[in-house]
């Protein structure tokens, strides 16, 4: 069961949610971003800088949330992004590799 934010637990995650969620290219340019960053590195949704409405992009980190990609804190009147690279090496091992070294996001989308 996900934790109060949204969150499921490592055991919660599937594959299939997970590339489901991979699928779009603004979700995939997110993880892989994040990929790039130090370990525990967290990053504000606007950060991004994606040419979306701030519901679009709500819903895209909503649906990165809830399939275990990443961990969302409040930072006041923003969110902030982490991904949850431990956990997610821990359930499916080199996933997060595959994605941080793998163009296909919005940069690389005609």
């Amino acid at each position: 069961m996900p934790d109060a934010e949204g969150h499921p637990a490592p055991a919660e995650m599937t594959l299939r949610t997970l590339l489901a969620a991979l699928a779009d290219p603004l979700r995939y340019e997110v993880v892989r971003s994040l990929a790039q960053e130090a370990d525990g590195a967290a990053r504000t949704c606007a950060s991004f800088g994606f040419p979306v409405s701030k519901s679009t992009l709500s819903h895209h980190f909503r649906v990165l949330r809830e399939a275990g990609l990443i961990r969302q804190v409040d930072r006041g009147n923003s969110r902030a992004a982490a991904l949850r690279r431990d956990e997610i090496e821990a359930r499916f091992p080199g996933l997060v590799g595959l994605v941080r070294d793998n163009p296909g996001g919005m940069a690389d989308t005609p």
